[in-house]
C-alpha cells in the first residue's frame, strides 16, 4: 500500500509539473518517467539494514524512518527493553524489524547475529555503525587538566567508538563482499574535524573513525569493486542521552557549554533527530552510487562557522 501511495504522489506531482510547464515540448509521459526514475533512485524498499546503537535517540529515529520507507530493520544494542520497544513500534505500523541484544565489542556475538540474519533474509544490504558514546573519566572538567585524565576510561571510549565500528564492519562486510553489493555508514562527529574542549577521548576516537571510513572506502572499492561503498555521517549537536549532562543543567536549562554551541551554530539551535534521516536515506540509496569515502556533515553550519 505504501508503494502505491508513492506512485500516486508521483502521478499527482507529474501532472502539476506538466501543466505548469505545458508550453514546453515534453509530454506528460516524459514527466511521469522523470518522476518515477527519481523515486527509484531513492528506493530502499526490502533492503536489510543492520544498525548498531539502534536503541539510542538518533538510532531509534533513523530505524523508524527507514522502516517506514520499506526497509527491514535489524536493530542491535545492549538495552533489551528499549530494543524490544523499538521493534514493537515499527511492527505496529506494519513494517518489519528484529532486535538482537548485542555488544559490538563481542565478535562472537556479531558472527552469531550475521548467521541468524543471513539464514532468515539471505542478504545484508546496509550496515549503520551508530554504536558509540562517552564516559565521565574521559572528559576533562573545567577545574581539571589533561594530567587528571583517567587513561583507562580514555581507552574504553576509544574502544567503543573505534573498535565498536571496526568489529561490526569486519563481520557484516563479508556478506556484502560475497554479494558484491552493500553500503556501510559510520557515525562520526564534529569532534573529528576540530578538537572540542573537554571531550578528549571521544574526539580522538571519532577522528580515527573518519580516517577509517576513508581507508575502508578505498579498500572495498579497489579490492572488491564499486558495489560496496563506505561513507560516514558527522552529526552536529543533537541533544542525546550521551551529552545531556554536558548540555543541560539538572533543572533542564542550557549549560554554558550548550549556549556556546548554539552561539557557534548559524542555525542558532540544536538539531533534531529527524534531520539526519534525509542524509542517511541518500547515502544508502542508489542516488549516491558514485559516493564513497565521504564524511557528510549535518550540523546547521557549525563546522563552517568562524568569527
Amino acid at each position: 500500500m505504501q508503494h502505491i501511495g508513492k506512485i500516486r504522489t508521483c502521478i499527482v506531482f507529474a501532472h502539476r509539473l506538466y501543466f505548469q510547464r505545458k508550453n514546453t515540448k515534453l509530454s506528460i509521459l516524459t514527466y511521469y518517467h522523470i518522476i518515477i526514475m527519481a523515486n527509484e533512485l531513492f528506493n530502499v524498499k526490502d533492503k536489510v539494514v543492520v544498525m548498531t546503537g539502534a536503541t539510542g535517540v538518533l538510532g531509534r529515529g533513523i530505524s523508524k524512518y527507514l522502516a517506514a520507507q520499506g526497509a527491514t530493520i535489524i536493530a542491535l544494542g545492549r538495552r533489551e527493553e528499549a530494543g524490544r520497544s523499538l521493534v514493537t513500534e515499527i511492527e505496529s505500523e506494519g513494517h518489519e524489524a528484529m532486535f538482537l541484544k548485542t555488544d559490538v565489542m563481542d565478535r562472537e556475538a556479531l558472527e552469531a547475529d550475521k548467521k541468524l540474519i543471513m539464514d532468515k533474509y539471505g542478504h545484508i544490504d546496509v550496515l549503520l555503525n551508530a554504536a558509540g558514546g562517552n564516559m565521565a573519566g574521559a572528559i576533562i572538567p573545567p577545574d581539571k587538566t589533561f594530567f587528571d585524565l583517567d587513561i583507562e576510561a580514555f581507552r574504553k571510549v576509544v574502544d567503543l567508538n573505534l573498535f565498536g565500528t571496526v568489529l561490526p564492519t569486519t563481520v557484516f562486510a563479508s556478506a556484502m563482499v560475497a554479494q558484491k553489493k552493500g553500503v556501510i555508514i559510520n557515525f562520526c562527529s564534529e569532534s573529528a574535524f576540530r578538537p572540542l574542549t573537554r571531550v578528549v577521548g571521544y574526539s580522538a576516537a571519532k577522528a580515527a573513525v573518519a580516517n577509517y571510513t576513508k581507508y575502508m572506502a578505498i579498500e572495498m572499492a579497489s579490492k572488491f569493486g564499486e558495489g560496496i561503498r563506505v561513507n560516514a555521517i558527522a552529526p552536529g549537536f543533537f541533544l542525546t542521552e550521551q551529552n545531556r549532562a554536558l548540555m543541560t543543567n539538572p533543572d533542564g536549562t542550557p549549560t554554558a557549554r550548550a549556549k556556546a554551541v548554539v552561539a557557534h551554530t548559524p542555525f542558532n539551535r540544536f538539531g533534531v533527530p529527524e534531520e539526519l534521516n534525509g542524509t542517511i536515506h541518500y547515502l544508502i540509496s542508489d542516488a549516491s552510487s558514485f559516493v564513497t569515502g565521504a564524511v557528510i556533515v549535518v550540523d546547521g553550519g557549525f563546522d563552517a562557522f568562524s568569527i
